[in-house]
């Protein structure tokens, strides 16, 4: 790097720099004669001013930081002339090191007030971002009062630029959200995720399995740097968290990064699903499909999702079945206009699997200041979201908000300090489990101009029975590096299930690709369908709670497996592992069919044991010259002869569906074996349960 003032101002993955309200400074003059008091060298004093003042003409983020490099070079010829020094801290203003600007600001001050006519405003902001909101505020009230009221209104009535009031309101909400702190670690991840560069843009699956993430480190796929701000082209990095051995080196992505940018946006839940972001034409979403360990090459999104403005940012739900994104076109497919800048909108999967027409999300989520980086939970109500919304604290600020199930979101809530910070809070992705999340950020201590951290949140303060110098750093909001063992506390009741586990052959042990297919049986309606990993039989499958899933696994030549779930409403966060075996279709070969419900003491079949049927139909259609027969099973309770003949009926009333539904009575035959084939204890509950099945075994095949 030619220079160490060369400071990335990223929180984000927009090239075009569209997440910053830069606020054109004032054209302040610089008088070469300032240059010749005191030391030599005026010529290139004026040379640096010249240079900065023709990148700071152009008033967006990139070009006040080149600015500021070459003003810094003419500040060590006269450390004292007020235009130069409000210069530079208009330009900190837009770098990683914020808290600089105060200094210049306050030395152009003192020593000539009416340096520029922003410079209350200027000061306001810069004490706005080191916290100091009580000066903060005086500075702003100030350069209020000095402007024209028809001005006034102007600036507060104009949503795309941060006006004097609202910058007040932001001071006040920051003095409040400071003085009560949520508890939270904010932990760097470390060298192996993070570079002396710009690292930022997390995206993880459900399960924190693993990482991608955006950044500009050496070793980009061309080597080539991007002559705007003289840092390398974005690349994406993959990582694997392994738990005993945290997480593994960084990889770069070679097969989805091109020779341009390159920003990772989205990632679906398992992890199979990539939405990243180039900046050319105008800021369009790509998607990329995992197959294996090779990822295919990305793909535009449709027309519904990426048009000719500015889509940034996207998230699916936990069932494939939306996707959220941002946007700021003027209205949607439904003619409903825009809140204003960029705001939220939703697509709807349609029957042949392409995108629906987007509807923009609309009150309360979106307001008239600008929306970004959406990111839907699995659990398939909570979305987290920045805005600049009112009840921020400055920039972005992270929020939250719940879907009641009728399409109706909650009023949003500011996930609050010092996860927000009163500069811009930008990407916040959530674990399946609600107690970790992941952003970036430009922090002390990091180890490179910005840096990926995990948030632990800890939840109401309790005892912490540790050593008194922990008990000082886990009770305080600071940063720290080091883990610090602490009980577990419920931080939000997340109403959520992961299934995960692996799927393989019965005799091989190979993994498969199977199709797991995830129904709702009381209403015997399908919720999604998703692939195990070719390569490595791996699965994941997030299932919110308040439902009764029917889960099969299905891959040709294999006979089905089934798995029943019944999810409870009030059922907190629990992972699952469940390895799935597949048998390959022959003589002998049985599978469980545990989707199959009867009403108690009897025969009956139940609705919620038609979606398991079907599925029975359909491999017994793929295999016309097979028989079957249908064993019906019980628990030891009651006696021999009741069990006999109820096991015998619940399998008959399976072979009467089935023959009702056009397979031939020749193909199927039906026993009842009562307790004496129990695959389990029936000292237990859970044993009992297991012993009370239908099964399914193959006869004979041609």
């Amino acid at each position: 790097m030619k220079n160490q003032y060369i400071i990335i101002v990223i929180v984000s993955v927009i090239l075009s720099f569209a997440f910053f309200n830069a606020k054109a400074q004032m054209p302040v003059e610089i008088n070469k004669k300032e240059f010749k008091q005191g030391k030599n060298g005026y010529k290139e004093a004026m040379s640096y001013v010249k240079n900065g003042d023709l990148f700071y003409a152009k008033g967006h983020p990139g070009a006040y930081r080149m600015a500021l490099t070459e003003y810094l070079k003419a500040y060590e010829y006269n450390q004292h002339y007020p235009e130069l020094n409000y210069k530079i801290g208009a330009c900190y203003l837009y770098s990683t090191e914020k808290e600089k600007a105060i200094d210049f600001l306050e030395k152009a001050y003192k020593s000539k007030p009416g340096v520029a006519d922003d410079i209350y405003y200027l000061l306001g902001w810069a004490n706005q971002l080191s916290y100091k909101f009580d000066d903060a505020i005086d500075f702003l009230k100030k350069h209020e009062n000095q402007q024209p009221q028809d001005k006034q209104k102007k600036k507060s009535d104009d949503a795309a630029t941060y006006d004097v009031a609202k910058r007040i309101k932001e001071c006040k909400i920051g003095k409040e959200l400071v003085a009560n702190p949520i508890r939270v670690f904010i932990d760097n991840l470390g060298p192996v995720i993070n570079s002396k560069y710009p690292d930022y843009g997390p995206v993880i699956t459900t399960d924190e399995s693993l990482i991608i993430f955006t950044s500009r480190r050496e070793g980009s796929t061309d080597g080539a740097i991007d002559p705007s701000d003289l840092l390398h082209y974005e690349d994406l990095y993959i990582a694997y968290n392994n738990d005993k051995k945290g997480w593994s080196e960084s990889i770069n992505m070679r097969s989805l990064n091109t020779e341009g940018h390159d920003a990772s946006v989205g990632l679906s839940p398992d992890g199979q699903i990539l939405y990243t972001y180039k900046g050319v034409p105008d800021g369009t979403i790509f998607e990329s499909k995992l197959d294996g360990d090779n990822w295919s090459k990305p793909k535009e999104m449709n027309k519904n999702i990426n048009t000719k403005f500015h889509e940034t940012s996207a998230s699916i739900s936990y069932d494939s079945k939306q996707l959220y994104f941002v946007s700021d076109r003027e209205k949607d497919e439904f003619g409903n206009k825009s809140y204003g800048g960029k705001d939220i909108y939703v697509c709807e999967k349609l029957d042949n699997g392409k995108w629906g027409p987007a509807r923009n999300i609309g009150e309360p989520i979106n307001t008239k200041y600008d929306e970004e980086g959406v990111f839907m939970h699995p659990d398939g109500i909570t979305m987290y979201f920045c805005s600049k919304q009112e009840g921020s604290m400055g920039g972005y600020d992270i929020f939250y908000s719940e879907n009641n199930g009728a399409g109706n979101w909650s009023e949003p809530v500011n996930i609050g300090y010092p996860v927000n910070t009163p500069d811009d809070d930008v990407f916040f992705v959530v674990a399946g489990n609600a107690r970790y999340a992941y952003y970036s950020s430009a922090r002390d201590g990091g180890y490179g101009l910005q840096d990926i951290y995990r948030i632990t949140f800890l939840g109401p303060e309790k005892l912490i029975v540790v050593g008194s110098e922990d008990v000082l750093i886990a009770s305080s909001t600071a940063t720290i590096q080091q883990k610090v063992e602490q009980e577990i506390v419920e931080v939000k009741k997340v109403r959520l299930t992961i299934m995960k586990g692996t799927v393989t052959d019965a005799l091989s042990e190979a993994p498969i690709e199977a199709s797991i297919e995830i129904t709702d049986n009381e209403k015997n309606e399908l919720i999604t369908t998703l692939n195990s990993n070719s390569k490595t039989g791996k699965y994941l499958v997030s299932l919110p709670s308040g439902k009764n899933y029917g889960i099969a696994v299905k891959a040709d030549d294999y006979l089905f497996y089934s798995e029943n779930i019944d999810i409870p409403e009030a059922t907190a966060y629990q992972e699952v592992t469940k390895d799935v075996v597949l048998s390959k279709v022959g003589i002998g070969s049985k599978i469980v069919l545990k989707n199959i419900f009867f009403d108690y003491g009897k025969e009956t079949l139940r609705e919620t044991s038609h979606a398991e049927l079907e599925r029975l139909v359909t491999l017994l259609n793929s295999y016309p010259n097979m028989t079957i027969e249908i064993g019906g099973h019980t628990d030891s309770h009651g006696g021999l002869q009741f069990n006999t003949q109820l096991s015998e009926a619940r399998a008959k009333s399976v072979v009467d569906y089935l023959v009702d539904k056009g397979i031939s009575k020749l193909r199927l035959t039906y026993k009842g074996y009562a307790y004496l084939q129990a695959i389990a204890t029936n000292d237990t509950d859970e044993g009992r349960q297991q012993n009370r099945r239908v099964e399914f075994k193959v006869m004979s095949i041609k």
